[in-house]
């Protein structure tokens, strides 16, 4: 009997290492547009491995945090303090996202490394 679908690809290393849509380097991403005629002001440039720009936007985020948490502890109205917690509560989530990411992206390389 002839098989007419063949078998799907062994695992390798190389299928392991690279599913798709794993992330590798970043792509230029201009921002700080400020509607002024001129190019935008800022740019996160094309080639950095993800990781490492993940790392760095956890310390962003971790500087994002510290401030609105030194601005809630300063005081202010109600309204404002309540904007004040939100933002604060919006940066700790999203660095939480970052960190698992990159928690997850360790522990998958652990394992990876640890294959015979």
């Amino acid at each position: 009997m002839i098989k007419i679908v063949p078998d799907p690809p062994a695992d390798s290393d190389e299928s392991l290492a690279c599913p798709t849509g794993t992330l590798h380097k970043t792509a230029l991403t201009v921002f700080g547009a400020c509607d002024a005629g001129h190019a935008p002001l800022f740019a996160v440039c094309a080639g950095i491995p993800a990781e490492d720009a993940l790392v760095h936007a956890s310390l962003l985020l971790k500087g994002a945090f510290a401030s609105a948490f030194a601005a809630c502890d300063v005081g202010g109205d109600g309204e404002k303090q309540g904007l004040l917690w939100s933002t604060l509560h919006a940066v700790e989530m999203a660095k939480g996202l970052i960190d698992a990411v990159l928690d997850g992206a360790e522990v998958e390389g652990l394992e990876r490394g640890s294959r015979p």
